[in-house]
């Protein structure tokens, strides 16, 4: 689950426990509940969105475990995820993931949804684990992550050497904004971020719409999973999620 927390003009949407949280359909309707309360609370104010989490994990990515004993659970998940994402690229405010432990495959994405990514170089890592699962990467998975990965080199050594990128390595290789010294430092810098943006006094609907025509390619691959059309047709486990 999560909780939405107001600072003045900061919300701040934290991943509760010290579990994985692991993206089944409770966490991700949970989260696109929180954006819903802040769409409706947002007027003409400048305001900011930092997503972080509780606990060792920022998330571990989809709840496999949970979609094994049902294939159609894996379409949901899908479905639910991308929904979310959609939702925070029309966000009509900057947007902050400030990850204080592993962001992996979904859990990555996630993170990259956002406008800007923090991370704590103390502990935690970025990996799309896919090949290392034996799992297809989606196509809207990689038209995000070329949106924000702007070297080839390092978006390959993301999704074809499943790399687990610490944080300083994810700066270097232009992968996050920035590194810090620890979870409650991530938070800050996150905080400091948000203010600096809020004081810019952006118009949020422009803001979202800038977002949108910068994210152009990635808003019509959010209309399917491809990974899991299988499921969808034969009604057989995923192959390729």
């Amino acid at each position: 689950m999560c909780t939405l927390e107001k600072r003045g003009n900061i919300y701040i949407l934290t991943l509760t426990g010290d579990d994985e949280h692991r993206l089944n359909p409770t966490l991700l309707d949970s989260i696109t509940a929180a954006l819903h309360r802040i769409r409706s609370e947002t007027t003409t104010t400048p305001s900011a969105l930092i997503t972080t989490a509780h606990g060792k994990y920022f998330s571990n990515g989809y709840d496999l475990a949970w979609a094994q004993s049902d294939p159609t659970r894996h379409i949901l998940m899908s479905s639910k995820l991308r929904s979310l994402v959609r939702d925070l690229i029309s966000l009509p405010m900057p947007t902050i993931a400030a990850v204080t432990g592993h962001a992996s495959a979904g859990g990555f994405i996630l993170a990259q949804a956002h406008d800007y990514v923090l991370m704590r170089k103390d502990r935690g890592f970025i990996y799309m684990s896919e090949l290392d699962i034996k799992l297809v990467v989606p196509d809207w998975f990689v038209k995000l992550l070329k949106n924000k990965i702007g070297s080839p080199a390092a978006l390959r050594d993301v999704v074809l050497r499943a790399e687990k990128v610490t944080a300083e390595v994810a700066v270097e290789k232009g992968i996050i904004y920035s590194a810090h010294d620890s979870s409650e430092e991530t938070v800050a810098a996150a905080v400091k971020v948000a203010e600096e943006l809020v004081k810019r006094k952006w118009d949020g609907e422009v803001y979202g719409r800038n977002r949108r025509v910068l994210y152009g390619d990635v808003l019509p691959a959010l209309e399917c999973d491809e990974t899991v059309e299988d499921v969808k047709h034969a009604n057989i486990g995923p192959s390729r999620l």
